[in-house]
């Protein structure tokens, strides 16, 4: 399979709309629920542009098969006293899950990072989610807490770890 990996630009914004529609639908692992995502192609590409503006927040993507199999949000702090950290969400779709996707979204994203003035990676996850927790761990990643009750799903609380990367 070919796959390869870019930032993504205004004009992706139907097909990573289309993703994250696709991702609510197949896994319980993302925030939204299916059909609770209001967001139009109109508002991801003002979101793209915002990220373009930005020095430390990116959106990566990843195509396999001229598909856009998975992506990778960066959002940096604005404050002067956090821009050096930046939050992470990550989605793959499940046909593309276990071929390396989201080891190679964490490659760019972190060499993009480095040369970003990014010192701090910082994400939340289900506690529950262990594939998501193993990649998370193999691209050195920690878990540096716990959020109990973070989510409420289906009738049940989710707790959530916070894990973290320090960038040397």
């Amino acid at each position: 399979m070919n796959v390869s990996f870019r930032k993504l630009v205004p004009e992706d914004a139907g097909r990573l709309l289309s993703l994250q529609h696709s991702l609510d639908e197949e896994t319980a692992f993302m925030l939204l629920e299916p059909d609770e995502r209001q967001t139009s192609v109109q508002q991801v590409r003002e979101m793209i542009k915002s990220k373009e503006r930005s020095v430390n927040s990116i959106l990566i993507g990843a195509e396999a098969n001229g598909e856009l199999a998975g992506y990778i949000s960066v959002s940096g702090g604005d404050l002067k006293r956090i821009r050096h950290s930046a939050y992470i969400v990550i989605g793959i779709r499940k046909a593309f899950q276990g071929l390396g996707i989201g080891s190679g979204l964490f490659r760019e994203m972190e060499a993009w990072a480095r040369t970003s003035g990014i010192v701090r990676l910082e994400l939340t996850v289900m506690a529950h989610n262990e594939r998501g927790i193993a990649l998370y761990k193999k691209c050195g990643f920690e878990i540096e807490g716990m959020k109990k009750k973070s989510l409420y799903i289906d009738g049940e609380w989710i707790d959530e770890y916070y894990m973290g990367k320090i960038l040397d």
